[in-house]
Order: C-alpha cells, then structure tokens, then sequence
C-alpha cells in the first residue's frame, strides 16, 4: 500500500453532511464555502477580508510530547498514512491585525495515537518511536498572517480527545501555546470507518465534552473544518497578545 495519505472511501461531501454543527464539536463548512459565509465565528472571515475584533485564543498546557525538530516545513507527513489533512493557520494580534513572520508549531499522534520522538506508547505502552520526528515541524506566517501544513488526520490515544498541538512566537520574547479540537461526529466516521484508524481494536473513551482541556480552550479552539481538493482543510483563527 502507498504510504501517501488518502481520502475518504465515500465523498468527503457525504461526511460532512452527517456532521452536526455544534459549538462544542467544531464546525463544518460545506465545499467551496469561504470561511467568512459559513463560520459562526466572524473571526475566520479574516482568512478572506482581514477584519473583526479578536478574542484572545485561551492557552493551555503543552502536554507531554514536545520537541523541535528543527524543521522548517510545509509537510509534515513523513509517509504517515491518514486521511489528509491541511492545516490552515492565521496568526493575529488582539485587534485581528496580521502578524507576518510569526514562528508557529505543530505536532499531533498519527492515525494509531503514537506522537514521534518518545517511547512507552500506545495502548501497551510498548510503542517507542524515538529519534523519528514525523507530524511535526514549523514555519514562518506570510504576509497575511498566515501557515499552511500538509498532514493527516490525527488519531486518538487513551484519556484525550482528538486535537492538535501548537506553539506561536510572535516575536523572541513571548510564546504562546494551543491545541486544535475536531468535530466529534467527524472523528467518530474517520475512526470507525477508515484504516488504518479503524485497526485498533479499542474503542476511543473520549469525546470534546469529557476532555478537560478542551473544555477550557472553549470554542475559540474549535477549528472549523471544510472539503478541498483530496482532503479536509481545518482553519483556525489564533489570537495572540504580542510583545
């Protein structure tokens, strides 16, 4: 089997549309909507116009399983297998103004729950993937505020809900860290219906509203998660107080 990521068996429009918009689950935009018609949070419309008040992005705990790698770069994927997935951020400041040459982070567990570069992993603990540094890496904001990273939808792992993990510097003296949370109807179709997510034989023990740290990122940290071209797309807008 190709180790590039792939989409889903049914059309990713026919599972989007099993999906409920709800503000504890994410949202999900239908094919070819921008962001700014189809978000209830005005803040993603900066993705076309670049206006708005921003709420600053509520921080929360790194977790256990960061490291830098040291790359700088688009995709992330490294030969995972996964639903692909486009990860759309837009860095800003309180006043939704676009903050160019931010350095933003991200890392998340592939499809089977395993984050690179740790061992005791997996639902055995027996899973070591140290010195390997797949589903992570870094890049720079543009002009718009705005990174771009090709990976695959993450998976789960005991105890947490499905998410991902960022870090932004806006500048050498602040940092600020997030994570990213998915529609639970949209995780449960991917987890239950396509390999290698539907491999394991336990069943994930939690969803957005019995995660603690997803209940206190709220909805700012819902991405709002659209079909493009051969994969979903997830946008967030991410609010930082700068300097």
């Amino acid at each position: 089997m190709s180790d590039e990521p792939f989409s889903l068996p049914m059309s990713r429009r026919q599972a989007l549309s099993l999906i409920a918009v709800t503000a504890g689950g994410g949202i999900v935009l239908p094919a070819g909507a921008t962001a700014g018609e189809a978000s209830p949070y005005a803040g993603l419309a900066l993705f076309e116009n670049g206006a708005g008040v921003c709420a600053i992005t509520p921080e929360v705990t790194e977790g256990p399983f960061y490291f830098d790698p040291k790359l700088d770069r688009a995709d992330i994927t490294e030969g995972k297998k996964g639903i692909a997935l486009n990860v759309r951020l837009q860095i800003v400041d309180a006043a939704c103004r676009p903050l160019a040459g931010a350095r933003v982070d991200i890392w998340h567990c592939d499809a089977q729950g395993h984050y690179s570069g740790y061992p005791g992993q997996g639902d055995g603990q027996d899973v070591d993937t140290s010195g390997q540094s797949f589903l992570r890496g870094w890049q720079k904001s543009d002009e718009n505020g705005i990174v771009s990273f090709a990976t695959v939808y993450p998976g789960w792992y005991r105890g947490r809900t499905t998410h991902i993990h960022f870090k932004v510097f806006p500048d050498d003296k602040s940092v600020m860290t997030g994570q990213l949370f998915f529609p639970d109807s949209l995780s449960e179709q991917i987890f239950t219906t396509v390999a290698p997510y539907n491999d394991r034989s336990g069943k994930r023990d939690t969803l957005n509203a019995r995660d603690g740290i997803a209940r206190r990122a709220g909805p700012l940290s819902q991405a709002a998660v659209r079909e493009v071209a051969e994969a979903y797309q997830a946008l967030l807008i991410v609010a930082v107080k700068a300097g």
